[in-house]
């Protein structure tokens, strides 16, 4: 028998327009074309980009100058995920794979490679960055296959290991990370400014896709600590690059970067600060647990499910946000994204407590499973989910123990489905508790 809808249909409105008030605050064609720089009156502006947002990036950046009239001054192309095209009439946008990269991630990367080499003294490097370039760009560093590299993000991603943790490792078994794209751009007196949509907890420039353009404060024994606390057995190719000193990635304060700049355009905080106003405005009181966490997305679900009862005991009316970027350690063989385990956890803990409703969703419209444009953006629960889900036999903790709070969650019609946002500022969790 089927589950029947929820009968909270006010609140899933709320919850849908708030979560959109986050993807509406980081969208590129808002937080982009202040930050766009003047075309170099000596030189060429050249454009390199990759991630979820870049399909709009590029096209805000086209826009932009051609109102300018320097569009003919301006060069380039962009890489963005497999269904996240969008037309472009003078920029190339090129579509590769995200999480796992494919034939096009190594040949968008090689592409992009050659394009900024090309800079010479007088031309600028715009690169346009946004969260997944990590996967988008991938040339592996000398001696490690495209398929070995592939094979390697398959375990980080389900070790548990968090994302700073995975891109310690993508940073030093690639040739474009870890401040190479800028060595490549700079090498023969141009200069190079990067524009960033930060996914990542701190927004710190050396984890946004990596960082192609900025030092890396890690190292390769940093990596190899990774693999080794989460008992990965990587391939021997990895191990040996690893192994070998000349892998080692550009530091910061290298003397390379001083032709470089960096900026942030939009950010996970300021997207859960307009949420924050938007529930103030419907009377909840805000709290806010940060932009930035991490851990097991089932754990953290359940430590707010605490919090969200203890403010329901008080009475008190409020709002719990956070962001960041939670991790699935895999165990069974089911379909999900964090935020989706995040709600089934969650979901589990709160037994149906009255007056508190949920959403976690990824900003990008896209939460895990088969790597496909149209998987869920995350999940929504209500004080009915629980017994929704009994009454159509399904078991919330065997789902959740074989990881498939997709098939949960699309049993009840609480997935969030909205396909690619054209952006991506990590994670949007939002509780509501109204006693």
């Amino acid at each position: 028998m089927s589950p029947p809808a929820s009968s909270c249909p006010a609140e899933r409105q709320l919850l849908r327009a708030l979560f959109q008030h986050a993807v509406d605050r980081a969208h590129p064609s808002l937080c982009l074309p202040s930050h766009l720089p003047l075309v170099p009156q000596d030189g060429r502006l050249i454009i390199a980009g990759a991630g979820k947002a870049n399909a709009a990036m590029a096209v805000a950046t086209e826009q932009h100058y051609a109102a300018t009239g320097q569009l003919g001054q301006v060069a380039g192309f962009v890489t963005t995920r497999h269904g996240f095209h969008l037309k472009s009439e003078h920029l190339g946008i090129i579509e590769a794979a995200h999480p796992t990269p494919d034939p096009n991630s190594a040949l968008a990367a090689a592409w992009t490679l050659d394009a900024v080499a090309a800079a010479r003294p007088g031309d600028l490097v715009l690169v346009l960055l946004s969260g997944g370039a990590s996967a988008l760009w991938s040339a592996p560093i000398n001696g490690v296959s495209l398929t070995d590299k592939k094979q390697l993000t398959r375990q980080l991603l389900a070790s548990g290991a968090t994302i700073s943790e995975i891109n310690t490792v993508r940073r030093h078994i690639s040739r474009v990370k870890g401040g190479r794209l800028a060595k490549a751009a700079t090498a023969n007196g141009a200069r190079l400014l990067t524009l960033a949509i930060s996914d990542v907890p701190g927004d710190h420039p050396a984890a946004i896709g990596s960082g192609p353009t900025v030092g890396d404060p890690t190292t390769l024994a940093d990596a190899q600590a990774v693999i080794v606390r989460y008992r990965i057995e990587p391939p021997a190719s990895i191990t040996r690059a690893l192994a070998f000193a000349g892998n080692e990635t550009a530091k910061p304060g290298d003397p390379l970067f001083e032709r470089t700049a960096y900026r942030i355009v939009a950010a996970p905080k300021a997207s859960l600060d307009a949420v924050a106003a938007a529930v103030a405005a419907q009377g909840y009181r805000p709290v806010l647990l940060g932009d930035a966490l991490e851990g097991e997305a089932r754990e953290v679900g359940r430590a707010q499910a605490s919090m969200a009862l203890e403010a329901k005991q008080r009475g008190d009316k409020v709002a719990i946000l956070s962001g960041g970027e939670l991790t699935v350690t895999v165990r069974g063989n089911g379909s999900g994204g964090p935020n989706q385990e995040f709600a089934l956890g969650l979901a589990i803990a709160l037994q149906g407590a009255e007056g508190i409703a949920a959403l976690a969703a990824d900003t990008d419209g896209i939460d895990g499973g088969s790597g496909d444009a149209s998987d869920p953006a995350g999940a929504m629960v209500f004080p009915d989910t629980l017994a929704r889900s009994r009454y159509g036999h399904i078991d919330a903790s065997a789902m959740l123990d074989n990881n498939d709070s997709t098939g949960f969650f699309r049993a009840l019609g609480d997935l969030v489905a909205c396909g690619p946002t054209q952006t991506n500022v990590n994670d949007c969790r939002i509780i509501l508790v109204d006693p």
